[in-house]
């Protein structure tokens, strides 16, 4: 098993990063790859996710509901506030995912990690950062679909519904349109993403 622990703080800790150095017309860019949030509402939601865990505000986790309402919550505040609270429940959110096979919190930030690199064409963030959520979502996802040859950065974000249709019957697997779209976590898109 992965160490979950350590994927999280690296990646908390680069977006903590990222978000000191942006300007404020830079939180104001889209992330296309997000749900039509600026980088402001993607910072909001890495710091509402966590703090919700350690408080046990988790109704309706993780539908769109729970996650506007965090959001909403914080979306006006300061980046360095927001990249605060992100770090300050670290140890908490840390804690919770020993021996947990399937740690949400960790995937998500680091989703939202790359959602961020690929907004300011940052490249591809780590391999160490995201190639753990890869391996452990793809067997659940693909099954016996080979996917040698994809781009295991291009697989990890296609997965997690960050890569269009087209995007992803381009890369070749033995799928369908209609397979392809059911190993997408959260639904097919229609829109090309960036990619590095």
């Amino acid at each position: 098993m992965s160490d979950w622990g350590s994927v999280y703080r690296g990646n908390a800790e680069a977006v903590a990063a990222l978000g000191r150095g942006l300007t404020p017309s830079q939180l104001a860019t889209a992330v296309p790859a997000s749900p039509a949030w600026t980088a402001q509402e993607v910072f909001a939601h890495l710091a509402g996710g966590p703090a919700d865990l350690v408080t046990g505000r988790m109704d309706g986790a993780p539908g769109p509901e729970w996650t506007a309402r965090h959001v909403n919550e914080r979306m006006h505040l300061p980046v360095a506030d927001l990249v605060e609270e992100l770090l300050s429940h670290q140890g908490a959110v840390i804690a919770s995912t020993v021996d947990n096979p399937r740690p949400a919190i960790v995937w998500d930030i680091a989703v939202h990690h790359a959602d961020l690199h690929e907004a300011f064409g940052l490249g591809i963030p780590p391999e160490r950062l995201w190639r753990p959520v890869l391996d452990a979502v793809a067997p659940m996802m693909l099954g016996d679909v080979p996917a040698e040859g994809v781009a295991p950065y291009e697989l990890f974000r296609g997965l997690f519904s960050r890569r269009s249709r087209a995007q992803m019957a381009a890369w070749g697997l033995p799928l369908d349109q209609d397979q392809l779209d059911v190993i997408c976590v959260f639904g097919p898109r229609e829109d090309d993403q960036p990619t590095p």
